[in-house]
């Protein structure tokens, strides 16, 4: 059976209401159509493909719904969509004992890259064939460096997703990495596969299977504009507005944002009008909630930052935490995504959720000596 609803704005709001005495008010921020999320948001790429990390993340998944997490990320293909199954297994068995309510959460889900089921199978190639070749979900000119974004294949792993997690909706669905198609197509062909994939999502989200979408991408938004696999955000807001009209879904994105990966801040990469900004100007401008991912660079932060990072904070016990502050103070960033599989990581991480953002002046000074 399939779990019922999506991530409201009363729901999250009174998800967040319960938190008021213990973590910090700005904690939960505004996001797109209203929902309070949480600047904290536990994802769920890392790990083997086995029933102990099934059941290490599932332990995870719980205590930072208990510890004032409410944004959750996954991909169909994390650890051969066992990620998505256990996220679904979790929300599931919260709601049904009255714990946490579906509402309450915020589920984001991506698509794009060709994903094996369960496990990775014999043979590799052949799976890819007669699961998504000989089915006609995509054409092998469809598929490069195992990105696929044809409008077939996206509205398949849609379904498919919500199977997984059995959801009966999506809060967010991203395409994953769509920048991997630029490595053999011309911007036309790319804008017209975007155009086509944009047009299966603005139909799920009529069809009620997905709230909001958007891309989570690894190199477009922060390479220059020179670059071969170089994504301008104002072309996929245009594209949007063609396909979706003034009212369109494109609301939200993914990008890797950290204390060595500052390119969303500090590149002016994006045109707006005659003025070339950053990443997040051109976000805000476009009203696009931004989610930071790589938070902490999966712990290759941990033991690397020089004192002067140390001294920008207070109240915090870790690299980690640290970590974790810089990007959830950054301005314009709503949640920071962080990788974690154990209680003990939620626990320790969440903690950071007890001290305000930085502000300002913090930021700026941790920045200066950053930079």
């Amino acid at each position: 059976m399939m779990l019922p609803g999506h991530a409201t704005a009363p729901g999250t709001t009174s998800y967040s209401q319960r938190f008021t005495a213990t973590l910090a008010p700005t904690h939960f921020r505004d996001a797109a159509d209203h929902l309070q999320v949480s600047s904290i948001g536990l994802g769920t790429y890392l790990g083997e493909a086995d029933a102990q990390t099934d059941a290490l993340y599932a332990a995870a998944i719980v205590r930072a719904l208990e510890c004032g997490c409410n944004v959750l990320d996954s991909a169909i293909n994390y650890r051969h969509q066992r990620s998505e199954r256990v996220l679904g297994q979790v929300l599931a068995a919260l709601d049904r004992e009255g714990r946490v309510k579906r509402e309450e959460v915020v589920v984001a889900t991506k698509g794009g890259y060709l994903a094996f089921d369960n496990e990775v199978p014999p043979d590799p190639k052949g799976y890819v064939y007669t699961t998504f070749i000989e089915t006609g979900l995509a054409n092998p000119d469809d598929i490069i460096e195992w990105n696929c974004i044809a409008a077939h294949y996206i509205d398949d792993q849609v379904e498919r997703s919500l199977r997984n997690l059995g959801l009966e909706c999506i809060d967010i669905y991203y395409l994953h990495n769509p920048e991997a198609q630029l490595q053999k197509r011309s911007r036309q062909e790319f804008s017209e596969k975007i155009a086509e994939a944009f047009t299966v999502l603005e139909a799920k989200v009529a069809a009620g299977k997905i709230r909001r979408y958007g891309t989570a991408t690894w190199s477009g938004y922060r390479q220059p504009q020179t670059a071969r696999d170089y994504l301008s955000l104002a072309d996929l807001v245009a594209i949007a507005e063609q396909v979706g009209g003034p009212g369109h879904h494109f609301k939200v994105v993914q990008l890797p944002y950290n204390l060595a990966m500052l390119e969303a801040l500090t590149q002016r990469n994006q045109q707006i009008g005659n003025e070339t900004v950053s990443f997040l100007e051109a976000a805000h401008f476009f009203g696009i909630t931004v989610m930071a991912s790589a938070t902490i660079m999966q712990g290759k932060l941990i033991g690397r930052l020089p004192t002067s990072i140390d001294e920008a904070f207070s109240g915090l016990t870790s690299d980690a935490q640290r970590a974790i502050q810089f990007t959830r103070s950054t301005p314009g960033i709503t949640t920071a995504l962080v990788g974690m599989k154990s209680v003990e990581h939620v626990e320790h991480n969440l903690e950071t959720a007890k001290v305000p953002p930085a502000t300002l002046e913090q930021f700026h000074k941790l920045f200066r000596e950053r930079s």
